[in-house]
């Protein structure tokens, strides 16, 4: 007996619905282009999943995606936090929906998140962040700009694309302050410091050679003139990884943000100041750098503390 095939269905009206709850949440909550890209990505391989099922978005039930989750976890070897962010863009849009009065009930209701393990951060030490900033040969202005965005990216723990969109003027050298723009455009004032600020200097005292006689209110650029990109940043961070011996597989793209916060924790730092300057939202989201280095912790907990 033959095979029944299943019954294709347009992809049409799923990737409309994408694409208005994409646009709505853009301006509702203001999402950076990355984590807009990610939802547009999760979401789409959702529909496709449901094509191939012979289903739509406004047709899926429970079964659905929670098939869909298994695919991924089974078939695509996701992780858990991988499908746990795939299912929040999967609710978002439906809640979308059901706001919209295409749905009467969120499918979604009904299904369980992922469970997560709580991921510890890699995190350098500190004579490992020491040979890393080193590393730029500061003779020549490719490597003064090198030097200038490592010290930055350490003094003030910025995430690598606030790092490679600051501008001229979030920069105060005067007053020893930048300012980021983090996630959902939130703007925030960091520290410096005095070493930041002294190779800062210098970087920009020689920018003027990047430019060619051309015009950029970017403050980090490429050898043409053009605004640092976090792909820019990131090989130019593992080059100079190889060049101070710092273990490959160590080195990844947030690693001197995790440093620069396990850092200030383990010299005593209050955990809402490092939570003010990483642009965490939620406090329980600096807290895992309390568990990097217990043994500093209790330490300390034996220094400060009246009865430790």
């Amino acid at each position: 007996m033959a095979k029944a095939r299943k019954k294709e269905v347009p992809a049409g009206a799923d990737i409309e619905a994408i694409a208005g709850y994409l646009n709505s949440v853009i301006m509702e909550r203001g999402l950076s282009s990355n984590t807009r890209e990610a939802y547009e990505r999760d979401l789409l391989n959702y529909a496709g999943f449901l094509r191939g099922a012979g289903r739509d978005a406004l047709s899926a039930g429970p079964h659905e995606i929670s098939a869909f989750l298994l695919h991924l976890k089974r078939d695509c070897g996701w992780v858990a936090r991988s499908s746990a962010r795939c299912l929040v863009a999967i609710r978002g849009f439906y809640k979308n929906l059901l706001r919209k009065g295409l749905i009467e009930r969120s499918p979604c209701d009904i299904v369980d998140m992922p469970v997560l393990e709580r991921k510890l951060p890699d995190c350098l030490s500190i004579k490992e962040v020491e040979s890393l900033l080193n590393a730029p040969e500061v003779s020549n202005r490719y490597g003064l700009r090198d030097k200038a965005m490592l010290e930055t990216l350490y003094a003030t723990g910025l995430r690598v694309s606030e790092l490679t969109t600051l501008r001229l003027n979030d920069i105060s050298l005067q007053h020893g302050y930048l300012r980021a723009f983090g996630k959902g455009s939130k703007e925030r004032l960091v520290p410096l410091g005095s070493v930041a600020m002294v190779w800062l200097k210098r970087y920009m005292d020689s920018r003027g050679g990047f430019l060619k006689g051309k015009r950029s209110e970017h403050l980090f650029l490429t050898e043409r003139g053009a605004n640092m990109t976090r792909q820019n940043f990131w090989t130019i961070m593992k080059n100079c990884a190889l060049k101070a011996g710092v273990r490959r597989d160590k080195v990844k793209p947030h690693i001197i943000r995790h440093s620069f916060a396990t850092h200030l924790l383990q010299g005593g730092a209050d955990l809402r100041v490092v939570q003010e300057m990483l642009g965490h939202a939620d406090i329980s989201t600096t807290q895992i750098y309390t568990h990097i280095d217990k043994g500093g912790l209790k330490k300390m907990h034996e220094k400060k503390h009246p009865r430790g």
